[in-house]
């Protein structure tokens, strides 16, 4: 029986939206020192959070927009430094987790039934927003891991619609995982002017998620103005690609309602996970 058939024993994987950090922060000195502990304690404690040890992890990563929907199935990925300025050491860092030619399958399957346009690149390695959260949840790299691109287009609705035809993977054992920042103003972070944008974006967003799934959905769907002026402020336009991952996961959620699972104050400004049962 192949790893992404549904069978009896097979227990509903949640879906998550997690803070990826910055760069390699996990594995670095940071200033304050402790600035990231309390993100990297979450990520380790997300193994134990899961009603079962997932059979593979679908990863939608902030770090790779595409024309449309493209699956990296290769079976060894390599992995992509795409940060700069870190120390040396962080160019050498390893996270050797097969990759899941057989759930790429599946995912082209349901993507294709629902009508969206899927390709695949059999070439791409991880970028930071797949090894670095990944490398400090599940450090062993023993459960298979297939990326999946966000679209260019930067469409809100068009990425919970791709959520949407993903929902089934949760019963077949595939832990559905969006990795971005719920802020991601680059000019923000650091900046005390920043708190209160911050702080309110999270709270909308920490109501959002919990609401009925129409309504989440719809609301989402308009972010950038549902939210009032927090919302651009937090991502500005055209760079909204690291709170997109929060719709595909949304939309794989079904009617499953959400909830805020981790927030720290990190940079001057909030950062939040959420969860999908």
């Amino acid at each position: 029986m192949s790893s992404t058939t549904p069978h009896p024993a097979a227990a509903r994987q949640p879906a998550l939206f997690i803070p990826h950090g910055a760069g390699p922060c996990f594995f670095m000195d940071w200033n304050p020192k402790d600035a990231w502990d309390r993100t990297a304690a979450f990520l380790r404690g997300i193994p134990a959070s899961l009603p079962a040890a997932p059979k593979a992890i679908l990863l939608i990563s902030g770090h790779w927009l595409a024309p449309r929907a493209t699956l990296g199935a290769t079976e060894r990925p390599g992995l992509i430094y795409d940060y700069g300025g870190f120390p040396p050491h962080t160019y050498e860092l390893a996270y050797p987790a097969p990759g899941a030619p057989a759930v790429a399958a599946r995912v082209r399957q349901l993507l294709t039934a629902a009508g969206l346009p899927v390709a695949q690149d059999d070439a791409r390695g991880w970028d930071h927003g797949v090894f670095i959260p990944l490398k400090v949840a599940f450090p062993d790299a023993d459960v298979p891991v297939l990326q999946l691109s966000l679209l260019q287009s930067l469409d809100a609705a068009a990425h919970v619609e791709l959520g949407r035809a993903l929902a089934p993977l949760r019963d077949e054992g595939v832990l559905i995982v969006g990795s971005g920042m719920s802020y991601h103003n680059m000019r923000g972070y650091g900046d005390a002017r920043s708190t209160p944008v911050a702080a309110a974006f999270d709270h909308w967003l920490g109501e959002t998620v919990a609401l009925p799934a129409p309504e989440r959905n719809a609301r989402l769907a308009a972010w950038d103005t549902a939210a009032g002026p927090a919302g651009r402020l937090s991502h500005p336009p055209r760079a909204e690609e690291h709170l997109l991952p929060l719709h595909v996961v949304a939309g794989a959620a079904g009617e499953g309602r959400g909830a805020k699972v981790f927030t720290d104050r990190v940079m001057a400004v909030d950062i939040s996970a959420f969860r999908f049962d």
